[in-house]
């Protein structure tokens, strides 16, 4: 069987973190390597000597053991640092299928020099996996916030395939996955500028992929809904005790608390598993023609097949409200 080579964007953790381990330690060879050096993006992972790196962490090998099979899967990250829980999930061991470089989506200079690591190699599979977010009322997002997110969300993904595409139109074959949201398809409360990124994301994506069919280059979208990672930990948003909605109107104040009650009881409730989650993706992979699209969770499907369904929206507004906030509410804390 013909090896499959992918790089990944965004794997310190989560989506990104799950895909490089269940394709590095893919049961069927489909990713195995080609013969060459493999190394820890110039460097040696984080709890193995530098006498280990490229060796599969075996203690004692020479140089000349180095040269063991190229990886088919480059997982890369913004701070090499966080490779560790990489590797831990990998038994300790780096396997000669995957190879973990620095790429920071932000950063032209790490772009081109990550592309440079690959080229020569053929790329199958780009997956654009890099993302963060920002939650909270619209007043209390600074401009640097919104820059910033957009800088990861949209403008890295532009130049995260800006970096592999010609390659793969030079060879007529690939295929791009970029990790989207439900927040791509529908305005959610409180997630506004989150959204606008993803809106823009799912854009880019439609528009590309007209271009892309005459070169056999398939572009696919996984849109996914809530999902038991740290992302939501780790996402910027204020405290609803905090100072910085000290300024804001008590009405809308009490709609971020009970939001944020919201998607408590909506994790809870809702949120897919990671492997879930992965299972799409390899699909996406794995499928001869993928789809542009591909929901995780049919959960919200009612909601977004509303929002096509109605032409001017008021009908999606008022239901989505209605959701999160509970039916004929207009907004506040309730005694």
């Amino acid at each position: 069987m013909e090896r499959t080579t992918v790089l990944i964007t965004g794997c310190s953790s989560g989506i990104g973190l799950g895909l490089a381990v269940r394709l590095a330690a893919d049961a069927a060879r489909r990713f195995k390597g080609n013969g060459a050096t493999r190394h820890w993006g110039g460097a040696a992972p984080p709890g193995v000597s530098p006498g280990q790196a490229g060796t599969g962490g075996r203690p004692g090998a020479d140089s000349a053991a180095r040269a063991v099979l190229s990886p088919a899967v480059f997982a890369t990250m913004r701070d090499l640092a966080k490779g560790e829980r990489l590797l831990e999930r990998l038994g300790g061991r780096c396997p000669d299928t995957l190879e973990v470089l620095q790429l920071d989506v932000t950063d032209p200079r790490s772009l081109a020099a990550a592309a440079q690591r690959v080229q020569g190699q053929r790329l199958d599979v780009l997956v654009c996996n890099a993302g963060v977010g920002l939650m909270g009322p619209l007043e209390t997002c600074s401009d640097q916030a919104m820059k910033s997110l957009f800088d990861v969300n949209l403008f890295g993904a532009v130049r995260t395939i800006q970096a592999f595409l010609p390659a793969m139109k030079r060879r007529r074959a690939g295929r791009i996955i970029v990790s989207s949201s439900i927040g791509g398809l529908q305005g959610l409360p409180f997630n506004s500028v989150y959204c606008a990124s993803k809106f823009a994301v799912e854009g880019l994506c439609e528009s590309l992929a007209i271009v892309l069919r005459p070169f056999n280059i398939h572009l696919t979208l996984v849109e996914c809904g809530p999902v038991n990672t740290s992302f939501l930990a780790n996402l910027q948003r204020p405290d609803p005790e905090g100072s910085e909605l000290q300024g804001l109107d008590a009405e809308t104040r009490g709609l971020y608390r009970r939001y944020l009650r919201h998607c408590q009881s909506l994790f809870c409730d809702a949120a897919q598993e990671v492997d879930e989650v992965l299972q799409v993706f390899l699909e996406a992979i794995g499928t001869p023609c993928p789809p542009l699209r591909c929901v995780t969770t049919q959960r919200f499907a009612p909601l977004w097949r509303l929002r096509l369904a109605s032409p001017d929206g008021s009908a999606y507004v008022g239901a989505m409200h209605d959701f999160v906030f509970g039916r004929g509410e207009a907004g506040g804390d309730r005694p």
